[in-house]
């Protein structure tokens, strides 16, 4: 099996819980299809740097997957479909970071500075 990073862009109208549900039920579907899923990381509603499908915001989250690529493309193929989702973004990698993502050190180092002054 390979390893990737998918992010997903999801309707700016969704609740930050639905979202979660959203990629709980990613990884049951990961799981039916043999693969599994790892870290996730929900980096919250940002603004876009244009307008997508008429949205100006997005909630956007990162799941580190390994799985084989037929799964991969049953997920990308049911994403298609689903009307939450605006966009999304599967790469392959060599391997997975255990450290967070650039999005979370950025968002962490913002609010030190805001504690400070």
């Amino acid at each position: 099996m390979a390893l990737y990073e998918h992010v997903i862009m999801s309707r700016p109208d969704l609740s930050s819980a639905q979202v979660e549900e959203m990629i709980t039920t990613l990884g049951k579907t990961f799981e039916e299809l043999g693969g599994s899923l790892g870290k996730t990381e929900y980096w919250g509603l940002r603004n876009l740097a244009y307008r997508v499908k008429k949205n100006r915001k997005a909630h956007y989250s990162l799941v580190q997957i390994d799985a084989p690529a037929s799964a991969i493309h049953e997920v990308e193929r049911r994403h298609r479909i689903n009307d939450d989702i605006l966009r999304y973004l599967t790469i392959r990698v060599d391997e997975h970071s255990e450290e967070q993502s650039p999005i979370l050190i950025k968002r962490e180092e913002r609010k030190k500075r805001e504690r400070r002054d």
